[in-house]
């Protein structure tokens, strides 16, 4: 009897031990036996932004507004001053004298054409190349031509023709077309500059007794007695008679 009570408190004590390791097991973290299939906790998600991409700013150029061309001016002419040491330009040929006259009611400057004039005549590639004319300025009553810059209506009247598109040349006159100064023309494949020299080259060439020729060969410069206003019929646009020191020149003929 006390051999069977001895036995059911060993027991008793066995089953607890039994019990308190197996709740010791569980909660320890560092045991072999902890549950495989539980997830191990993840760390937070951190939120994170997109990196920002900062661009450059688009550099777009907005095209030039077409100029305003004044179709009838005044009628009237404002003459550019003579600066006091205007000098000859060119060292030999017959010397022509000029005025620079800009038609009132055009918006336009009369100095600044005349320096846009006197630079063109002390250009190396010009008329002096050749040694056969040089220019001056002058406030001279008589002089060897005036050269105008006039509404495209004036230039009708100077030149004695209906044309109001192009410049033109009328005995001591030549007459630079408002319109073609400020816009060239669409064919013009070159500067608005470049095309400024070429007809004031162009008409101050029949003032020197030039002809028109047309383009001698595609794909080299027009020579400037080359109506190059109506169109380039393969060759380049050229603003000068002399190219690398040798004048351009071509078969005789016009443009329609």
């Amino acid at each position: 009897m006390l051999r069977r009570r001895r036995r059911t408190v060993l027991l008793a004590v066995a089953m607890l031990t039994l019990i308190l390791l197996g709740v010791r097991l569980l909660h320890d973290p560092d045991s072999d036996h902890a549950d495989a299939s539980l997830p191990e906790s993840a760390p937070p998600p951190v939120a994170t932004e997109p990196p920002t991409v900062e661009s450059e700013p688009t550099s777009t150029e907005e095209p030039s507004p077409t100029p305003t061309v004044t179709e009838q001016g005044d009628g009237t002419f404002e003459y550019a001053e003579v600066p006091d040491n205007a000098a000859v330009i060119g060292d030999r040929g017959e010397l022509m004298t000029y005025k620079v006259a800009v038609e009132e009611g055009i918006d336009e400057d009369p100095e600044e054409f005349a320096e846009y004039v006197d630079r063109v005549f002390k250009d190396d590639r010009g008329w002096t190349a050749g040694d056969n004319w040089r220019f001056q300025h002058s406030d001279d009553d008589w002089v060897g031509f005036t050269i105008y810059l006039v509404s495209p209506q004036t230039r009708a009247d100077l030149c004695g023709a209906a044309d109001t598109f192009t410049s033109c040349r009328n005995g001591d006159k030549v007459v630079i077309n408002l319109a073609r100064w400020l816009t060239a023309v669409e064919h013009w494949d070159a500067s608005l500059e470049e095309y400024r020299e070429y007809v004031i080259n162009h008409e101050v060439g029949h003032r020197l007794g030039e002809g028109h020729v047309v383009c001698p060969q595609a794909g080299k410069p027009s020579p400037v007695m080359a109506q190059q206003t109506l169109g380039l019929h393969g060759c380049k646009p050229n603003a000068w008679p002399y190219v690398n020191g040798e004048y351009l020149t071509g078969p005789m003929g016009e443009y329609e």
